[in-house]
């Protein structure tokens, strides 16, 4: 056992512990934090406008807190980038994460002080309860590789801006920067293909162990790897013990995934999102994400089939239900207040609550009235692939 696995142990056994008294009270702590929030943002303009400093009970949280999208929202983040601050949470957001909308093109989501802890925390959170669980450490020892957007980040107005994944390269701990790869030098680099070839020259021959990306993105990793060396890649990477994946379903992409690596392997599955990181795997061969209900988010839920109604219904977690499909709604420490994410899910269990993220609102085919979401065409995706031994890289639904 080397020296940073050998340290990394009782860390994981402390955070281990934590994350299992935090999913037996992830009601009390999601009370706490709807209060908490008002509370610290009381006297933002958001918050004297809807009424904070009167919200003491969730019935009220809801009559003062309207949902919105991020075309209601984008009125206050334009004033934040003309330079006010105390506009939805107290001072200037830390970053803006950029991403690319469907209707509302490109989208600047805040990021405080308060909420980075909430996408570098839950992360290191989901790997150290990983290793605790299975008794494995020995990955900390070795090279890390986290496939990600660049780190080069631009201004829009005074406020640092890039793609999330590039801004949690800044907050990689002292700690870790020696076993992570790629390069700064390389994970700068624009063009993804001149990056993937420069990514597999410099991890070619290191001792890699665990590798973390969105899917198809490892997947083009592991071609252009097993087209170097004609090797599957737990061949070329021996001690690769794990691989964290997030940010698209899993399920269409493993079987390709698995048999570019050549053997079994854990897998760590997380949610992470712009707005916040969402949820994690939790217990091992269990259906389902375990909700973050600790980190600075306040959920609510709204029944999918009702989110365009003028005034839908929309509960917390004390109400929800095991198998319908909601609209996932948050209100966090970055200042998202009724924030509709555009993401469904569905319970598949209450002790703890886990859940599992069943596709986009605006994603659905219903050419006849049928309603079909993005979870039933994966499931008919991966049901047809499984019966004709095929392998699944992309694909795209049309109606």
């Amino acid at each position: 056992m080397g020296i940073k696995s050998f340290l990394a142990k009782p860390v994981a056994a402390l955070i281990s512990k934590k994350l299992t008294k935090d999913a037996n009270n992830a009601v009390r702590d999601q009370k706490t934090w709807m209060l908490r929030l008002v509370k610290q943002a009381q006297n933002t303009t958001y918050g004297r406008m809807h009424n904070f400093a009167a919200i003491k009970q969730y019935t009220q949280f809801k009559e003062a807190v309207p949902i919105r999208d991020y075309e209601a929202l984008r009125p206050y983040i334009e004033n934040i980038i003309a330079g006010e601050k105390d506009v939805l949470w107290p001072g200037k957001p830390l970053y803006f994460a950029k991403t690319s909308g469907t209707t509302s093109g490109t989208k600047y989501i805040p990021i405080s002080k308060n909420s980075i802890s909430n996408h570098f925390g839950t992360a290191r959170n989901a790997l150290f309860h990983h290793a605790h669980y299975h008794k494995k450490h020995h990955f900390f020892d070795g090279k890390m590789i986290f496939l990600s957007g660049s780190p080069v980040l631009e201004q829009k107005g005074s406020i640092p801006t890039g793609r999330l994944s590039g801004i949690v390269n800044h907050h990689i701990p002292s700690w870790l920067t020696g076993n992570k790869l790629p390069s700064y030098h390389t994970n700068c680099i624009e063009d993804w293909e001149t990056k993937l070839d420069a990514i597999v020259e410099e991890t070619l021959h290191a001792d890699m162990r665990l590798i973390s990306g969105i899917p198809p993105w490892m997947q083009m990793y592991f071609n252009r790897l097993v087209a170097r060396t004609n090797k599957p890649v737990g061949d070329i990477f021996p001690e690769l013990s794990v691989i964290v994946h997030g940010g698209v379903a899993f399920e269409p992409y493993k079987r390709q995934l698995l048999s570019s690596i050549g053997r079994p392997i854990d897998t760590v599955e997380t949610y992470p999102a712009s707005e916040g990181f969402l949820a994690f795997s939790y217990a091992p061969y269990t259906e389902g994400l375990l909700l973050n209900t600790n980190a600075g988010i306040f959920f609510e839920f709204v029944p999918a089939n009702q989110i365009f109604e003028e005034n839908p219904p929309r509960v917390n977690l004390t109400e929800v239900e095991l198998g319908v499909n909601y609209a996932l709604i948050i209100n966090s420490n970055a200042g998202l207040w009724g924030y509709n994410i555009g993401d469904t899910i569905q319970f598949v269990s209450k002790a703890p609550y886990l859940i599992v993220v069943t596709g986009r609102i605006k994603h659905f085919i219903s050419a006849f009235g049928e309603h079909v979401i993005g979870k039933e065409v994966e499931e008919a995706l991966l049901g047809a692939a499984n019966a004709s031994a095929a392998s699944i890289t992309e694909f795209t639904v049309a109606q």
